[in-house]
């Protein structure tokens, strides 16, 4: 013991035993591998978390990106020269006698190359110095002004590294944002995306690091726990974490997010998946006597996992709970043991509880609009015939973005093409990240960057694209539908072309709630006051001088057939569709909100008080109303949401107006009655995450019913047998 002691005081704690006639051995004091002597403190759970120091990249902080100038977005379209302005970035516009002028002729001069040579053309260490600098090597800078003729030698910093330098040298927000507009997340260099410590990666359980197994969907993670090769001692340690979780894996799988990553962030989950895992982590508390509300948990899910869905619901109950779900998804309904159906109508025409009871109640009650549906007494007709096309297509080859499989697609032009799969397939990034960011960057020149794909063919046969989604109109109580749709420039001509406001003077400003003039100035045109409550959420009380009519009184007494500019704002579509029948311009913009089911809404409703539902649909009247050019492009991705069969019944008309105009309409659905109805069919699957991305099935609804391998062909042909 005293030479061992002796020995690990002489050597900090290493020691080396020569056995005689044996194997040496060796011992060690510290936590440390002994032939690197390189030391990792004891194991311990925050060192496998990235939103605690101990583990966290430090480099990174935990994030696993950073944001930084991507050159693509530099130099978007790389077929033009630098002289025709190929460089789009903040302070570097090509401008004749400008700044950047001076330095791209000076570098051309320096390195032998032309402003006029597309840049796909420039070689690359050209394209490199354009974007990163000389990297200490001067140029030749003259500068010939009417004044003075100065030459002087200079290092160029570079494009990117200028960009990079001034976002994180300036103090002005607006040039942050304006700078943010040419970046793009890249991996950390560190962690490649990791966001944990080298150290923390290098622990390993069946051969994988923690980030390398939480990239895996959760069907594969179970599948890797039930493989998992342990020794008895192992086994004994692991087994109670192990079963727990491989419970919660299986919560997971059973709501349908079997295709889902664990390292997936939640700000790219829909509503409907957020909402399930939610779902899922009840389930494992195994709780009982508990009330469950759940709104509309259907969103996003295939009809093959909205039968998972539902298995998860009834289990919740038969635990002894009580579940309410807010549904128009027909399937739940059918499965729940009570409904409560509330109308007739939407907006003013609804509010009552039109029926209550079990499904066959429903079903039986003349007044329900939902059991009407439900019994089939009104349906959604499948089209007679359905459209070939205008004989063009788009057409999008090697799509690889996210878990899509380098698959080519093409796009009928001029039909009602509706995109399907099991959720996770790979739908939205085929439409959302390639299609729409494609043509957007290429028809209305957005600063958009496509997801993973080769190229993009036939974009000479469109105008334009336009995405109808769900976000909202406006995120201030000043935008509404009359603001959106336009039509309230025409209702305050209008009223400043009545006498009353020629007498006095008043133009089309006057009667706008944003303009100083004819607005209340004590809420300046809000109607409402908004009164700070510091460490609670703020409340908003209706303005005591204008009783929230947002104008003052002169502008008030102003009136048209007996309204004043207020009353029109608290009408809903269908009365100003009435009230303005004489006047074409505005009464169009009115008939096409009711033709789309919102003829409830009133036109100064406020843009936040809207659901995503309704936002949709005013966009959509707000494009019915202008006029068709047979070359426009509109993709919605699930439209439908919250959407009422009576709703989706008119939502459908809409869109199949769109189309005889002669446009393109792409469509992400689940729905049933929205697939049944389309011209053309692209169905991915066969499963979600990564288990998906091929193209499985294309063609008429009753080609893509025929297919074997296809979930959304097995669920559409029991529909179109129904018909």
């Amino acid at each position: 013991t005293d030479s061992l002691e002796t020995a690990i005081g002489l050597t900090g704690g290493l020691v080396v035993v020569d056995v005689v006639d044996g194997e040496e051995m060796m011992f060690s004091q510290n936590y440390a591998c002994p032939e690197h002597n390189i030391s990792i403190e004891e194991l311990n759970p925050r060192m496998f978390s990235f939103n605690n120091p101990f583990g966290a990249c430090e480099k990174c902080t935990g994030l696993g990106t950073f944001m930084s100038i991507d050159p693509d977005l530099v130099i978007p379209d790389k077929s033009k020269s630098i002289r025709e302005g190929a460089i789009k970035a903040s302070g570097w516009y090509y401008a004749e006698g400008g700044i950047s002028q001076l330095y791209f002729q000076s570098l051309a001069d320096h390195y032998h190359f032309s402003l006029d040579t597309p840049v796909k053309d420039l070689p690359k260490e050209i394209v490199d110095i354009l974007l990163y600098g000389t990297k200490g090597e001067k140029i030749k800078m003259v500068r010939d002004t009417e004044d003075v003729k100065s030459t002087y030698y200079t290092e160029f910093e570079g494009v990117a590294n200028n960009l990079e330098r001034r976002f994180r040298e300036t103090s002005s927000n607006w040039m942050r944002e304006e700078i943010t507009n040419w970046m793009n997340s890249v991996d950390c260099p560190q962690c490649h995306g990791d966001r944990l410590k080298k150290e923390s990666l290098s622990v390993l359980i069946g051969g994988m690091n923690i980030s390398q197994l939480c990239r895996l969907s959760v069907a594969a993670m179970i599948d890797f726990f039930n493989n998992l090769q342990l020794t008895e001692k192992e086994e004994m340690i692991s087994h109670q974490v192990i079963k727990e979780i491989r419970s919660r894996l299986e919560f997971l799988k059973n709501v349908g997010l079997d295709y889902l990553t664990l390292s997936r962030a939640s700000a790219t989950l829909s509503g409907g998946e957020s909402q399930r895992i939610r779902l899922a982590t009840q389930i494992g508390s195994s709780l009982m006597g508990v009330l469950y509300i759940l709104d509309e948990p259907s969103i996003g899910l295939h009809q093959r996992d909205n039968d998972k869905l539902i298995d998860t619901l009834r289990h919740l109950r038969d635990l002894g709970n009580t579940v309410i779900v807010v549904e128009h998804d027909e399937d739940t309904m059918f499965a729940s043991d009570y409904i409560v159906d509330i109308g007739p109508g939407a907006g003013v025409h609804g509010g009552e509880v039109v029926c209550a009871g079990p499904v066959d109640e429903i079903m039986a009650c003349e007044r329900s609009i939902t059991g009407q549906y439900l019994s089939g007494r009104k349906k959604i007709p499948i089209p007679e015939k359905r459209r070939e096309g205008n004989g063009k297509k788009l057409t999008i080859k090697g799509a690889a973005q996210n878990n899509l499989k380098n698959v080519n697609v093409s796009i009928p032009l001029g039909t009602f093409t509706a995109v399907t799969g099991v959720s996770g397939s790979g739908k939205s990034s085929l439409i959302n990240e390639i299609l729409y960011k494609g043509l957007a960057a290429a028809l209305n020149q957005a600063r958009e960057r496509p997801g993973k794909h080769k190229e993009i063919v036939g974009l000479e046969e469109l105008d334009k694209v336009i995405e109808i989604s769900q976000s909202p109109i406006g995120r201030t109580p000043r935008s509404n539908p009359a603001t959106y749709t336009g039509v309230f420039t025409d209702i305050r001509q209008l009223f400043a072309q009545t006498n009353e406001a020629k007498t006095r003077g008043y133009d089309s400003g006057r009667f706008s709630f944003n303009v100083k003039g004819g607005r209340c100035e004590a809420c300046e045109g809000d109607g409402i006051l908004q009164i700070e409550m510091h460490f609670l959420p703020d409340i908003y009380v209706p303005c005591e001088v204008c009783k929230g009519k947002r104008y003052n009184r002169e502008t008030l007494e102003v009136k048209y057939k007996g309204k004043n500019i207020s009353d029109v704002l608290e009408m809903t579509a269908e009365e100003a569709y009435l009230f303005f029948e004489n006047i074409p311009k505005i009464a169009r913009k009115m008939k096409t909100l009711c033709d789309v089911g919102l003829g409830y809404v009133k036109l100064g409703q406020s843009a936040t008080t809207l659901s995503g539902g309704e936002a949709q649909r005013v966009k959509l009247a707000t494009e019915l109303s202008k006029r068709a050019t047979g070359r426009t492009i509109y993709i919605l991705d699930e439209p439908t949401t919250g959407l009422h069969a009576a709703d989706v019944h008119k939502l459908i008309e809409v869109l199949q107006t769109l189309v005889d105009s002669g446009n393109t309409v792409v469509v992400i659905e689940h729905n049933l009655d929205v697939i049944k109805t389309a011209d053309y069919i692209i169905d991915l699957g066969p499963e979600g995450g990564d288990r998906g991305g091929e193209i499985i099935a294309t063609g008429t609804p009753e080609q893509v019913a025929e297919c074997e391998g296809s979930y959304t062909g097995k669920y559409l042909k029991k529909v179109l047998l129904k018909g």
